[in-house]
């Protein structure tokens, strides 16, 4: 095309999440009592005063041993909150809906018409070639193996996953998993999963195509152990002031809850696109892992999101399949992608 390389980055570009889920809400009760409504209770949360000791590692000149002796004297006193099931119930119910929206590549703001024509069209063509099969596959395994639960998910007992699509708020549809008989390290679903697995994947596309308008109800039943401690998001403080608690959970109308925004992150963890991959990492334009420290997709390895939709819009260079998804699946995260002023 004529002016195929005078195309530029438009500076200002938005994309919309078209995986949009609610807050995770914690409501405690029996094993045997998942086919019913009653008996579940919320979760709440409880402060707690503690009195710990000196364990942080010490810098060289505080080593000596009368300084050491001298600091453990003084107790490190900390109130913290913490989320804990009653005595009398097992299990933990964690409970979410999750819309999928059509419109991936379709910029919320874009003030470039040329670039969002070639964008718009660029993403149509991947549609039309992919169906969004493999996205909406991967996506449809985190939902079923229970990977949005996190912390509360290792060392359970049994853990199942109930998925329901509401039509006019009546299910119209359901799937139940044993989320442990799927792995966290990769797709491939054992045979017996495999049916229902493909019909939740089915729909996951056909709502990103936009045929179909899906929205799910998402219900995980975790039996870890009467009174066990469970793991809800923990708030980040930004702004300290003394006799703070050093530990603040999150909740919705005193029930405790995992923020939307890391149920986010773990539906979308399915980047094992990136080099060396190990294990499934969230789809991030750098690939970045922040309990790790480390940004697995780097620009001078041209493989992070920027030049590979670079390379794609402005130069017409396709990646590769698999990096294709990835692309794709960093727009239906969405987000702010601009030209840096």
């Amino acid at each position: 095309m004529p002016n195929e390389t005078a195309l530029k980055t438009a500076s200002v570009l938005a994309f919309e999440r078209k995986l949009d889920p609610s807050d995770a809400l914690f409501f405690a009760g029996d094993w045997q009592q998942r086919n019913t409504s009653e008996n579940w209770q919320p979760v709440d949360i409880k402060p707690k005063s503690v009195r710990g000791t000196i364990s942080n590692r010490l810098k060289t000149k505080d080593q000596d041993p009368a300084k050491l002796d001298a600091a453990i004297e003084n107790p490190n006193l900390q109130t913290v909150d913490v989320a804990t099931l009653p005595h009398q119930a097992d299990t933990l119910k964690v409970a979410f809906t999750l819309r999928v929206l059509a419109g991936t590549g379709q910029p919320s703001a874009c003030n470039s018409a040329e670039y969002r024509q070639r964008l718009e069209k660029t993403i149509q063509t991947y549609a039309q070639e992919t169906r969004f099969t493999e996205l909406a596959r991967r996506y449809a395994s985190n939902l079923a193996n229970g990977r949005f639960l996190w912390r509360n998910r290792i060392g359970a007992e049994q853990v199942e996953v109930r998925i329901a699509r509401l039509v006019d708020g009546k299910t119209a549809q359901n799937w139940t998993f044993d989320a442990l008989a799927l792995s966290l390290l990769d797709f491939e679903a054992p045979a017996a999963v495999k049916p229902e697995l493909e019909e939740l994947s089915a729909l996951i596309a056909a709502g990103l195509r936009g045929e179909e308008h899906v929205l799910l109800s998402i219900t995980a039943y975790a039996r870890i152990g009467n009174g066990q401690e469970v793991f809800p998001s923990q708030e980040l403080i930004l702004d300290r002031g003394r006799g703070d608690k050093s530990k603040t959970l999150y909740h919705v109308k005193d029930v405790a809850a995992i923020h939307s925004q890391k149920i986010g992150n773990a539906i979308r963890s399915i980047d094992t696109w990136y080099p060396n991959a190990e294990a499934p990492i969230a789809a991030e334009p750098y690939g970045s892992v922040t309990t790790q420290g480390k940004a697995y997709r780097q620009p001078k390895d041209k493989v992070d999101f920027y030049t590979l939709l670079d390379n794609w819009i402005l130069k017409g260079q396709a990646p590769e399949p698999d990096n294709q998804h990835y692309v794709v699946a960093v727009l239906v995260r969405g987000g702010v992608f601009g030209e840096a002023g």
